[in-house]
């Protein structure tokens, strides 16, 4: 039976620092990307697809807050749901031409994907997700009075918009999932999914959040039972002492450390930590399951057990 394996794109997947950040750069770097996702698939894989949408969901909020006096501004989950779209489909074009380029020619389908989040849940009471455009410390505080929005200054480049970063509880079109699974590729939870609480009355309301794309990825590859979740990034292994001349390369990594060294504080808050927390979620859901770290480009060296960090309970 062949290998399930769902698969988290990072930023560097979808857009690159050194170009224009237009449709038409970003659907390059794709391509690129989608070369990789096409040999995993040719390889007898069953694989979906999660990816990020941070610097596209910035860009978004941008525009419509420029043209905001002339187009109401969307809401932060309607602005998810539209990045999710416009991602999927260069996704689809590019993986859908290059499966057909090695002779694998499967329909690629993008899922509107809504995850469910807990209204209590304390990420609520601390929003830390920066997301939109920069301001002046003044209109930062017109902000907060006028649309009760929390303002935060990052990093000395002036003040930006903060929205929580709320744990994913369940993923609400999975059994769409599921049904597409055996006939597509399919890209869900894109950006984390669109973030939703669910009222008394089994309605759902889109909230201002933004959910990580990789604890998503995560749950979604252990509701569909997946034997792997496959964490792409720009680097090719977990390290500890990163940056540091004494830095470690880490091959495998078992539960108990991965946890120790995340206490520890050796993975950063925004970037290796919500990695290394999903993959800890999945591996530890199922003693056959493994979760892999690793870059891009050596994607299929680390399914094959030559590169990458490999967790495992």
């Amino acid at each position: 039976m062949p290998n399930k394996i769902v698969i988290a794109l990072g930023g560097n997947a979808l857009h690159s620092g050194k170009s224009e950040p237009t449709a038409k750069a970003q659907l390059e770097v794709v391509k690129r990307t989608c070369c990789q996702l096409a040999a995993i698939s040719k390889q007898g894989y069953e694989i979906a697809v999660v990816h990020g949408n941070g610097p596209q969901v910035g860009r978004l909020l941008l525009a419509l807050e420029t043209a905001a006096d002339t187009v109401p501004p969307m809401p932060v989950d309607v602005c998810g749901a539209m990045t999710q779209g416009y991602i999927g489909y260069h996704i689809q074009q590019a993986l859908g031409a290059e499966l057909r380029r090695q002779g694998r020619p499967l329909p690629v389908l993008t899922l509107t994907t809504q995850v469910v989040v807990d209204a209590g849940d304390p990420a609520f009471q601390n929003p830390t997700k920066p997301i939109g455009p920069f301001y002046t410390q003044e209109q930062a505080r017109m902000l907060e009075q006028e649309e009760g929005y929390t303002m935060a200054e990052d990093a000395g480049r002036g003040w930006r918009r903060v929205v929580a970063s709320p744990k994913p509880r369940r993923i609400v079109e999975l059994d769409g999932v599921r049904l597409l699974w055996d006939h597509a590729i399919v890209i869900a939870c894109g950006g984390g999914g669109i973030p939703v609480v669910e009222r008394e009355d089994g309605s759902l309301e889109g909230v201002a959040a933004v959910i990580d794309k990789d604890l998503a990825a995560g749950l979604l590859a252990e509701q569909m039972e997946a034997d792997t979740l496959l964490i792409l990034t720009e680097v090719e292994r977990v390290a500890i002492r990163f940056g540091k001349p004494d830095q470690q390369d880490l091959d495998r990594l078992t539960l108990e450390e991965a946890k120790r060294y995340a206490a520890a504080g050796e993975f950063g808050k925004g970037s290796m930590l919500p990695k290394v927390e999903a993959a800890v979620a999945f591996a530890a859901s199922a003693p056959e399951r493994r979760a892999i770290i690793t870059s891009l480009d050596r994607a299929m060296d680390a399914l094959n057990g030559r590169t990458g960090t490999l967790i495992t309970a």
